[in-house]
């Protein structure tokens, strides 16, 4: 069954109109739980109680509000939120087309896939080899769900994808972290024996060798669990000191020769 879109709108740029679709282009496989009370098993139900009033307010009743440094807040209604956005709430709007080696992946944060809409099939086509023909990815602004997102539009595949990405003063960066100073800089024979085990390990990235093996192994007990056939907690596996760091890579070298 094919997905439905979850926008519908244009990308623009230089004057030129694509009507695309926007898909999701993940699925999340996470394992949910819901919060149950443990006397009866009654699953806990969460209400939206006005604290002045108390009592319980219906969705219709809910807006939006932005909370001013006094406490007050500033409603505001949907339509005034669409309108914030003015032309560019059905836009993709690409300002420049870059190098995809220039942005740094710690820049990306979702993803989706681009859909032709009918009357842009040939547009869509055209858009797609141009950025296939010139290596570049167009960065660009969207607006969805009364969010401004900064965009990487570029092809994968026989499709466009469109990655939604951080704004750089939502990065944190390094040098406002604590992390520790290493004690001293590695020595020679050290980075040697490191560069060949990470050699030993150079392969092909494979996305369809990995799964996720601790959903597997939960959906696992919650299926013996509830059938009544756990006896026992699993082990946890601890990490290993790291010891003498030479004889570590050692070992591992030699292991993997």
């Amino acid at each position: 069954m094919a997905l439905r879109s979850i926008w519908n709108g244009t990308i623009a740029f230089a004057g030129v109109f694509v009507p695309v679709k926007v898909h999701s282009a993940t699925e999340d496989k996470t394992v949910h739980f819901h919060e149950v009370h443990v006397d009866d098993g009654a699953r806990i139900e969460h209400k939206r109680i006005c604290p002045k009033e108390d009592k319980e307010v219906p969705h219709k009743e809910i807006v939006k509000g932005y909370e001013l440094s006094n406490g007050k807040y500033v409603v505001l209604e949907k339509e005034e939120l669409d309108a914030a956005a003015g032309s560019a709430s059905r836009l993709i709007e690409v300002e420049e087309f870059v190098c995809a080696d220039e942005i740094d992946p710690v820049m990306y944060d979702k993803t989706y896939y681009l859909g032709s809409q009918d009357t842009g099939k040939d547009a869509y086509r055209l858009l797609h080899d141009a950025l296939v023909k010139s290596d570049r990815v167009g960065i660009g602004r969207w607006v969805f769900h009364n969010r401004e997102y900064l965009v990487a539009v570029r092809p994968i595949d026989d499709a466009i994808g469109m990655h939604t990405m951080r704004f750089h003063d939502e990065l944190v960066a390094v040098k406002d972290l604590d992390l520790p100073t290493p004690s001293r800089n590695p020595k020679k024979n050290e980075l040697e024996m490191a560069s060949k085990l990470v050699d030993s390990l150079e392969a092909d990235f494979d996305p369809e060798e990995f799964e996720d093996t601790y959903r597997e192994r939960l959906l696992e007990y919650i299926e013996a669990k509830s059938k009544g056939k756990v006896e026992s907690l699993p082990k946890r596996t601890e990490a290993d000191d790291p010891g003498d760091l030479m004889a570590a890579l050692e070992a591992s070298v030699s292991g993997r020769s």
